[in-house]
């Protein structure tokens, strides 16, 4: 297969292997944007509810992890261990999502960075972060880490429930559905 620039596939996964540059599958298929849905993966408890969403929609899936994690023997999913640094993680997923793709991850600074990017983010209990929501969400999130830090609140979040679960997956298919509509009503490229 032959990419836009005239290298070819076989090339850029060798020269990606050899570390001379980055391969990313997405960058590698045809000039039209596909949605991706990106898992901030360690603590995530709906991976599973995740996979069959996507392939659903025929969506693919990077889940992106700290080190090693399982993933379903699926060629939508994508597995990434991007490296043990404190927020290797969130830096690979922020560095990649863009307007048209899903992030999920309960990290609130990934949240921000991602929605400032133009990603639709949910929280794994279903909760959207938006460019409406963030600011509030991040201060309070600062605040409540500056309230622990000095011993003053000492509990952490409600522990996640079936219900979370419930409006997770109708969170995560409503704004798969909307991010669909808003591409069929967008006017082709002109092309010369």
């Amino acid at each position: 297969m032959i990419v836009r620039d005239g290298t070819s596939l076989a090339s850029r996964v060798l020269l990606a292997f050899l570390g001379r540059i980055e391969y990313h599958p997405r960058t590698m298929t045809s000039a039209s944007h596909t949605t991706r849905i990106y898992v901030d993966a360690d603590a995530c408890p709906v991976k599973d509810e995740i996979y069959r969403v996507a392939a659903r929609h025929n969506l693919p899936v990077s889940v992106v992890a700290g080190n090693f994690i399982r993933v379903p023997h699926d060629p939508l999913i994508e597995r990434i261990a991007a490296g043990a640094g404190m927020d290797a993680a969130d830096d690979w997923i922020a560095g990649r999502a863009g307007k048209g793709d899903i992030v999920i991850t309960s990290d609130i600074p990934l949240a921000s960075r991602c929605v400032k990017s133009g990603a639709e983010v949910i929280a794994p209990n279903g909760k959207p972060f938006t460019e409406a929501s963030i600011g509030m969400t991040l201060a309070v999130r600062n605040l409540m880490t500056e309230l622990r830090s000095s011993g003053e609140v000492t509990g952490g979040p409600k522990s996640f429930a079936a219900r979370d679960r419930s409006m997770f997956l109708s969170a995560l298919d409503q704004t798969i559905r909307r991010i669909q509509r808003q591409r069929t009503q967008q006017p082709a490229p002109h092309q010369d």
